[in-house]
């Protein structure tokens, strides 16, 4: 087992050098550089005209910009060094996990992940759990009253969910719940209200789900249905197994059958897609959610980064979530041997 777990520790590498390097090389060539964006964006007096809290800049036009401010502008960012020289302090860095400083936003690139990340949790961590909780449970209930009235109307709603992408259903709960046409009931920016701080612990989290209810349901919705049919898919193949007619010709009550024999193999397929879910839950499901409820998180923060040509914000995010997934996706391996004692990795294996 420890074998196995230091091969494929010794397989990441490679991959984060192949997203490094792959990044690194996207960067060099998309136009409209960060020089371009310094020197769009400076106005008579040779200051920068731009939000440096979002990243976001307000074009007023090159108005007295000569050669030799952009020649110090490239020089400041290390672009008039050759290219193969940036590219190897650039891995030199992210080997130290030296993510860098952003070039707009006058902070280092951990210190903005970090202050992003609560929002990322917040919404990562509801979607994940609510998901579970109730696809699971559902998927079972379904499995074991397949055909019936039940299982043909949640399988209509499930899927009904799945056709509405997150931000068209979140568009909607805005007009409808967040004081755009109908009712003005839950907030639309932040995760709490201006006075937090000075409220009572209850309150507090009162306010919290109060600020987080519609970006969670817009997110969860579209991923019910997958983790729903497979569930009850994975539950349908084990209870027509030889296993759970030997179990209930044995006198085993239906309970113990489905809970303690079914529901330890139907788990593994879940296991399986246990690491996919978890990135879109925390990272790359929520870039629009974010924006569109005004949730300042590490989705809207790579999506700004990218647009303002903030290379080291992105690739320091992107060096990240390579490496949070891929250690996801190990420990989802390594469950499978707690669901199913029967797996045995060797670190010949891939």
């Amino acid at each position: 087992m420890w074998a196995y777990i230091f091969q494929r520790l010794l397989l990441m590498v490679p991959t984060l050098f192949g997203v490094i390097t792959l990044t690194f090389v996207v960067t060099q060539f998309v136009p409209g550089g960060p020089v371009e964006q310094i020197v769009m964006a400076l106005d008579n007096d040779g200051r920068v005209n731009a939000d440096t809290t979002s990243g976001s800049f307000n074009y007023v036009g090159r108005k007295g910009v000569d050669d030799e401010q952009v020649r110090q502008l490239t020089a400041s960012y290390g672009f008039d060094k050759p290219l193969f020289e940036r590219y190897v302090d650039t891995v030199s860095r992210m080997v130290r996990f030296d993510l860098g400083y952003s070039y707009f936003r006058q902070q280092g690139v951990w210190e903005l992940i970090l202050s992003k990340l609560p929002v990322s949790i917040s919404l990562g961590f509801w979607t994940f759990l609510l998901t579970y909780l109730v696809s699971v449970p559902l998927g079972i209930t379904k499995a074991v009253r397949a055909g019936s009235r039940f299982d043909l109307i949640t399988s209509l709603v499930v899927l009904i969910g799945y056709a509405i992408p997150s931000f068209v259903l979140g568009v909607v709960l805005i007009v409808l719940f967040g004081g755009g046409s109908f009712w003005d009931l839950f907030p639309l920016r932040g995760l709490v209200s201006d006075d937090w701080a000075r409220l009572g612990p209850l309150d507090r989290v009162l306010d919290y789900l109060w600020h987080v209810t519609l970006p969670v349901v817009a997110m969860v919705v579209s991923s019910f249905a997958i983790k729903t049919m497979l569930t009850k898919n994975s539950f349908l193949e084990e209870i027509r197994r030889q296993y759970v007619l030997t179990a209930r010709a044995k006198g085993l009550s239906e309970r113990q059958v489905l809970w303690k024999h079914v529901l330890r193999n139907a788990v593994i397929p879940l296991v399986t897609g246990f690491p996919a879910a978890f990135i879109a839950a925390f990272f790359t499901g929520s870039i629009l959610i974010e924006s569109l409820f005004s949730l300042d998180g590490l989705g809207l923060l790579s999506f700004e980064s990218i647009n303002t040509r903030d290379y080291p914000v992105v690739l320091g995010t992107l060096y990240l979530f390579t490496l949070i997934g891929l250690l996801t996706k190990l420990i989802g391996d390594l469950g499978y041997v707690l669901v199913d004692p029967r797996i045995k990795f060797t670190a010949q294996e891939h």
